[in-house]
């Protein structure tokens, strides 16, 4: 680079005029924020609409040895925990339908190399990030990225994110037709969009080709398309079957129908019309109850679609529409070389097992994708511009990333497979088991997240380690299951879907923060993503792998025919699933297993202190714990109530076990408050939610919410879904009860050392 020139100036005209504009402005909003003429609040929306995350740190000091400061600018005075001053943070960087091609490969490992600490973070969006990135180096990184046609703006924040498409699409045995360059459209049709800019929340789009699969897991989406095709007039017209209001977060929600057809030509001016509707009611005050699903549990899916087609009556016209209908074909791809099938030459030690699990044959005859597995979702910038070398020696800008954490290469000739192999194993990227239960999804968790309670990345590279070693061993019917692990209730890595999934909480035990683990079971990854599983026990970290290990060998010693691992679940029943982890739950002293106390990959004692605030106060009571395991019991026969249909009795079993928690709380200070559940509620918010005693990392008092929505708005004949989102609530809230008392238990040690 000449040093002479900016990067601004070298690029010139390869920077399109609309993000260079936007990035201009980015540029002038940092420097008004050093001078303190931006609100932190306002400068942190329009920072994390670029793509500019705040991150977390525990050393103080970045990759490069350059010491992280309280403040980068002296004379900036800090101006609350949001403030992005003190230490580098992360860039999410879109990439829409998880398309790349080589160019822009290289120029990301180079930023990885310069920007970061020489590793690509994939996500299960389909975008890609990078940690460690100081403010100061963001638009010089957005600009060299513009340069090459990628954005990071409305990567986070309220708007649009990434639109996510299955990586199959174009060339899948059994999709409707190719749904890329539908996705390709309405990600650039909305991106910076007036009637996107005014939502209280995300919004999340995803398209798949068919409906049976799990490559775009439409259910867990605000607004999800499955290709379908239609006749109509004695000739077949492409639509999408469209759902809205799915989602899932701490409490998930199933998208609700909206059209069973949809043509093409009116699948943008229906996404913005959906979009006005819901920047018009959404919430905007309590982000807790912002999503789209929200708006339509509210207002309920017949309102909401007159309100949404009363909408697009009146949009006015804009050729963008279906202007992009007149270049689908331009947009199919093209292979680099003829597809021969592979046969008569002499295969490499591994192939065999790379070839089972890494290789779809695809529609096409003679060609295949390949999965290049990475473990966690990482590649060095090195192992990055290896791969685009390989790309561009056996495919033609057919690259795509996963919602699994993998790249696939498409249109790769049978016959170059073994060679690719080779080439593959020299850049260390051979790994096999992909799309296997060794190959576990995980969110960053602790590694990096503000938001994370424990070390999902730690957890999963245990798991993908155990698994890995005794793969050849396992039942064919296990290789297949799906593991996922988030940090904490979120679900950013999707725990809800999983065969078997887990996300992040602590424990009190013998006076000592234990990292555990909810167990998760009852999802479905298939059917793109039907069902969504409830939590069935607090496990302690150490003991997850254990978990793993009892749940898979039941299923196949008891497995009854092809049964699927959900049927099986399901049959023998909760009862039967919790008393095989009883003993798993069990944490040993400190002087017993110390390791017990510490995180997966961590050697330091467990904490939580820097997850949030809170003053703490109020006499330490220890019956409340074993209260609060009570009222976790009776939330567990919720989910019985549930299995057997009783939708109502689970319901209001679900809302006692939350009387319940608040009761154990309450009872630390007022030992006679009663059983009455008002009265209850009323002292709970007293004293604790208006005390913040009670307060969750993500939104305050958002689970205390839970309880109180459901004692001032109950509902008389509540549905099943109803009955599965109290329960999700309920655990919820209890989560934040355990988390509470653990507070107080700490201040309570604290002011006795202090006065002894």
């Amino acid at each position: 680079m000449n040093e002479a020139l900016t990067w601004k100036d070298q690029l010139g005209n390869r920077i399109p005029e609309d993000l260079g504009r936007e990035i201009d402005i980015f540029e002038t909003e940092i420097e008004l924020r050093k001078q303190d003429k931006i609100d932190e609040v306002v400068f942190a929306e329009t920072r994390l609409r670029r793509g500019a995350y705040g991150q977390r740190y525990d050393n103080g000091q970045r990759f490069d040895g350059r010491q992280t400061q309280q403040l980068a600018y002296p004379e900036q005075k800090t101006k609350g925990p949001n403030t992005l001053w003190h230490a580098p943070g992360m860039i999410r960087i879109k990439i829409p339908f998880g398309g790349l091609n080589a160019t822009q490969m290289n120029l990301l490992a180079d930023l990885g190399e310069e920007y970061s600490d020489d590793i690509l973070h994939i996500t299960t969006r389909q975008d890609i990030q990078l940690h460690y990135i100081h403010i100061d180096d963001t638009v010089d990184l957005m600009r060299r990225l513009a340069a090459v046609g990628i954005t990071t703006r409305e990567a986070c924040g309220n708007s649009v994110r990434n639109v996510t498409a299955c990586p199959l699409a174009g060339v899948c045995n059994t999709e409707s037709f190719d749904v890329t360059p539908y996705s390709r459209a309405l990600s650039k049709f909305l991106l910076g969009h007036p009637d996107a800019q005014d939502f209280g929340r995300k919004v999340k789009i995803a398209f798949s080709g068919c409906r049976h699969e799990a490559c775009g897991l439409v259910n867990m989406h605000d607004i999800g398309a499955i290709g379908v095709t239609r006749e109509i007039d004695g000739e077949s017209k492409r639509g999408f079957e469209l759902y809205v209001g799915g989602g899932l977060g701490a409490v998930p929600h199933q998208a609700k129908i909206f059209d069973e057809f949809v043509s093409e030509e009116e699948l943008l001016p229906l996404s913005q019309a959906i979009g006005r509707v819901f920047a018009r009611l959404g919430e905007k005050k309590n982000r807790a109850r912002a999503r789209l699903k929200f708006l339509i549990a509210r207002i309920g899916i017949e309102e909401f679609r007159r309100l949404v087609l009363e909408e697009r009556a009146v949009l006015p016209h804009d050729e963008r529409w279906t202007s992009y209908l007149q270049e689908l074909g331009s947009n199919d791809e093209e292979p680099l070389k003829p597809g021969q099938s592979l046969n008569g030459v002499q295969l490499p030690d591994g192939f065999d097992d790379w070839f089972n699990t890494n290789i779809y044959q695809q529609s096409q005859a003679g060609y295949a994708v390949v999965t290049v597995y990475l473990p966690l979702g990482d590649l060095t910038s090195r192992q990055m511009r290896d791969l685009a070398a390989l790309s561009s020696k056996y495919v033609k800008d057919t690259i795509r990333m996963t919602v699994e954490q993998n790249i696939v290469l498409r249109w790769v000739s049978e016959a170059d497979l073994p060679a690719l192999y080779t080439d593959l194993a020299a850049i260390g990227l051979n790994g096999s088991a992909a799309n296997t239960i060794v190959d576990v999804t995980s969110c960053p968790g602790t590694d990096t997240c503000k938001l994370g309670i424990a070390s999902s990345r730690g957890l999963a590279g245990e798991l993908r380690q155990r698994l890995g070693e005794r793969f050849h061993t396992l039942d064919k019917a296990v290789q297949g299951m799906r593991i996922k692990v988030s940090g904490c209730f979120n679900s950013c890595g999707q725990h809800h879907v999983a065969d078997i999934g887990f996300y992040g909480i602590s424990r009190k035990i013998n006076g000592v923060t234990v990292p555990h683990f909810q167990v998760m079971l009852g999802g479905r990854w298939k059917g793109n993503g039907e069902s969504f599983g409830l939590a069935m026990a607090a496990v302690p970290s150490k003991n997850i792998p254990h978990v793993v290990d009892r749940l898979t060998e039941r299923y196949v010693t008891d497995r009854q025919g092809e049964e699927t691992f959900q049927d099986f679940i399901s049959r023998i029943g909760k009862r039967d699933v919790k008393s095989m982890l009883d003993d798993l739950i069990q944490v040993p002293t400190y002087e017993e297993d110390p390791s017990f106390y510490q995180d997966w990959g961590d050697t330091r004692a467990f904490n939580i202190d820097d997850m949030g605030k809170g003053e703490c106060a109020g006499e330490v009571v220890p019956l409340a714990q074993f209260e609060l395991m009570a009222a976790e019991r009776e939330a567990f026969e919720a989910q019985i109530l549930l299995d057997e249909e009783d939708f109502s009795a689970a319901y209001n079993t679900a809302f006692k076990a939350m009387v319940a928690g608040a009761k154990a709380l309450v009872r630390t200070q007022f030992l006679d408050v009663g059983d009455d559940a008002s009265k209850i509620s009323a002292e709970f918010k007293t004293r604790f939610v208006d005390t913040e005693l009670y307060f969750d990392p993500f939104a305050k008092d958002k689970f205390a919410r839970y309880l109180f929505r459901m004692q001032e708005e109950p509902l008389s004949d509540p549905s099943r879904d109803d009955a599965h989102r109290s329960i999700e609530e309920c655990q919820l809230f209890l989560e934040g009860a355990f988390t509470c008392f653990n507070r107080i238990s700490d201040a309570a040690e604290a002011a006795a050392s202090a006065t002894a």
